[in-house]
């Protein structure tokens, strides 16, 4: 079930009790970031001048399948998610249909408490 169809099933239901909605959540993130675990790994490799830019790394390819969230809120809180994939030709199919990595379920607690 998408956010669509459970908020139709919320209204439907005429349930009225106050509650976090996935457009609250959405008006509140002054951005987004995704990486890899590798985009961190040869992020820090470059800083610290272990490989150059046209370096090669020898990181895992298992660093690839997992990918981090960074929601940045409009009053400067952040809130974090991950996704890990089995395979990396998951990972690169799912790399356009990040929205879900909002993990709206699991961390809107903790967002509508920063709010």
């Amino acid at each position: 079930m998408n956010e669509q169809q459970q908020e139709a099933e919320i209204q439907a239901k005429s349930l009225n009790a106050p509650r976090l909605t996935p457009s609250a959540i959405d008006s509140v993130i002054a951005s987004e970031h995704y990486f890899t675990a590798r985009d961190g790994v040869v992020g820090v490799e470059l800083d610290i001048g272990l490989i150059d830019e046209a370096g090669e790394t020898n990181t895992p390819d298992a660093l690839r399948l997992l990918t981090f969230c960074v929601l940045v809120l409009e009053n400067g809180f952040t809130v974090t998610g991950e996704s890990a994939c089995a395979s990396l030709k998951t990972s690169m199919q799912r790399s356009g249909e990040r929205s879900p990595m909002r993990m709206r379920g699991r961390k809107s607690g903790r967002l509508k408490a920063i709010c």
